[in-house]
């Protein structure tokens, strides 16, 4: 019998399949944007009237959410890999997290503020 000693955080299958599926999403995202962008879009009014419609509102916040997701588990597994003192680690996780939401919270507010 072979016995398997499991080491470390325990993250990998669910933070692989989270990267996975919001960078799907972003690039769903990323994509309809565009082409709203060059077919629909052709001024402020225009762009603002798209940015109002509440649906596009609840995708772009989804859109941010998955982005400092997929940002956090990207930039903690490069923390965890590369910087070895548990100290200067957990700082970096600290203004890493702080930063990532920081930005969340005012890229929400400018968004609902058109």
């Amino acid at each position: 019998m072979v016995t398997r000693i499991v080491v470390g955080a325990h993250y990998g299958f669910k933070d692989w399949l989270a990267q996975r599926v919001t960078a799907v999403y972003m690039a769903l995202y990323t994509l309809l944007l565009a082409l709203a962008l060059l077919f629909c879009v052709n001024g402020y009014e225009s762009w603002r009237a798209l940015m109002s419609n509440g649906v596009v509102r609840f995708l772009s916040v989804l859109f941010i959410l998955c982005l400092c997701y997929h940002a956090w588990v990207g930039v903690r597994d490069i923390w965890m890999d590369y910087v070895k003192s548990t100290a200067v680690r957990l700082t970096l996780h600290i203004l890493t997290l702080l930063v990532l939401v920081g930005n969340a919270v005012w890229a929400v507010q400018i968004l609902w503020r058109l």
